[in-house]
């Protein structure tokens, strides 16, 4: 039996980046968190300790900076920037991986009018962009996570098998949350990445509000079903719907009834339901989707 070395990579996680667009009087916010990962011929770091074809994980984090020197416009095209430049300048990396997490501001209103220079975290969720370089060859993810819903009512649960161990009432009428996290795989690279982006994420917020749902399970394919029918770039999306249970509080024993008014938000033990919506012509996936 021999021991050998595995697949195997290498980055720095978590640069935190923010650049102000200070053109004209109105200023603008990117604020993004990049991890970059490569991979290639490396065995040797390991399996002697050599780092002559070792990138040092501080120049992968400078690159970061100074790519953003020029600019960053749309997350996925940052990221290919960056991925294709670490393959194409380094013989020994093969493949290169760029994680791109897009942190939400909005703009403050001061006087009535649209501040120039003042602005606050939003609460709409985070864009996501994955990119993948293998040789000419790249492959994009997009995606939404944090992105928090709620439907107080237009949601039911019942004619679930019962057990020795089941306790859970059926329901007509139920809040339905979720936290949802969401990536998309896109065909190709030629892509309006911010058409695509709000589309998708509009789609997301429709069929959430518009599904009257009979499980979460039902609600995730309407979703992902919405997302592919208005954004024809995207071959196939995955879902991630924690559900965010909101149990109805017995009043009775201070004697007031509870006409679903007022529930207690649990936050764990959570039901946890994923899915994949895809075309039945998606083209093959690239690596980063594995």
């Amino acid at each position: 039996m021999a021991i050998v070395l595995g697949d195997n990579r290498y980055g720095k996680a978590e640069n935190r980046l923010v650049r102000v667009d200070r053109d004209g009087d109105e200023h603008r916010i990117t604020d993004l968190t990049v991890s970059v990962s490569l991979s290639g011929d490396l065995s040797d770091t390991h399996l002697t300790g050599a780092n002559d074809k070792v990138l040092a994980t501080d120049t992968q984090k400078n690159t970061v900076f100074a790519f953003a020197r020029d600019g960053i416009g749309e997350i996925e095209d940052f990221g290919l920037r960056l991925a294709r430049h670490f393959v194409r300048t380094q013989e020994s990396i093969h493949a290169a991986r760029v994680r791109i997490e897009e942190h939400p501001w909005q703009r403050l209103t001061v006087d009535g009018k649209p501040a120039h220079h003042s602005f606050a975290r939003s609460g709409i969720g985070s864009r996501t962009a994955t990119v993948t370089c293998d040789g000419d060859q790249a492959w994009v993810l997009g995606g939404v996570r944090e992105l928090t819903v709620l439907n107080s009512t237009g949601s039911e649960f019942w004619g679930f098998p019962r057990d020795e161990y089941t306790t859970l009432a059926e329901t007509k009428d139920r809040v339905l949350a979720t936290t949802v996290s969401a990536t998309w795989r896109f065909s190709g690279t030629a892509v309006d990445w911010a058409a695509a982006q709000e589309t998708a994420l509009a789609a997301l917020l429709d069929a959430f509000g518009g599904t009257h749902s009979l499980s979460l399970q039902q609600t995730l394919y309407a979703m992902g079903q919405r997302v592919l029918a208005e954004v024809p770039e995207i071959a196939e999306i995955r879902l991630s719907l924690p559900n965010k249970h909101h149990f109805l509080v017995d009043l009775a024993p201070f004697g007031a009834d509870n006409p679903g008014e007022v529930f207690h938000a649990a936050d764990r033990p959570y039901g946890l339901i994923e899915g994949t919506v895809l075309r039945d012509d998606a083209p093959p996936a690239g690596p980063a989707w594995s």
